[in-house]
């Protein structure tokens, strides 16, 4: 990903974060806000800084609570959102929890990879299989942030 796609997806952000009370995002957006945490998330787990991999958690758990909110259901989904994404997701979240709690790093890895085998396993649920989730391979969008925990 791109430098110039970060950006974009932090503005954004600050955007999304002025909006009167009657804008809702659309399901586009929060999930590109997601791929952002998911990205984050393993960037901070891989360095094992365990305070921010809990804390991008607890973000791409809102993130799914706002996809769930704003688009129970999705005109190209044949099931409902608000239905895919508990029963997909929530399990696999609940071990990535309790990986990064436990600070095992070879957890962490296989909960992640389970986690994004649920975004793949929701998008071909909803139609959108031609968008495949994995690993983030380069830090490169976000190197504006210090992974390493202690690096303040």
């Amino acid at each position: 990903m791109s430098k110039r796609y970060a950006l974009i997806l932090m503005a954004f952000a600050a955007v999304l974060a002025g909006c009167s009370p009657g804008y809702e995002p659309g399901l586009g957006e929060l999930m590109s806000l997601n791929q952002m945490r998911h990205a984050k998330l393993w960037f901070a787990g891989q360095e094992r800084n365990w305070k921010l991999a809990d804390y991008e958690l607890d973000e791409l758990e809102e993130g799914f609570a706002d996809v769930v909110k704003y688009h129970p259901t999705h005109k190209n989904g044949p099931l409902p959102v608000s239905e895919l994404v508990p029963k997909i997701m929530n399990e696999p979240l609940k071990e990535l929890r309790a990986a990064i709690q436990a600070q095992n790093q070879d957890a962490f890895v296989k909960a992640f990879d389970t986690v994004t085998a649920g975004c793949n396993s929701c998008h071909q649920a909803t139609n959108f299989g031609f968008n495949v989730v994995r690993r983030p391979t380069d830090r490169s969008w976000f190197s504006n942030q210090d992974f390493a925990p202690g690096s303040n």
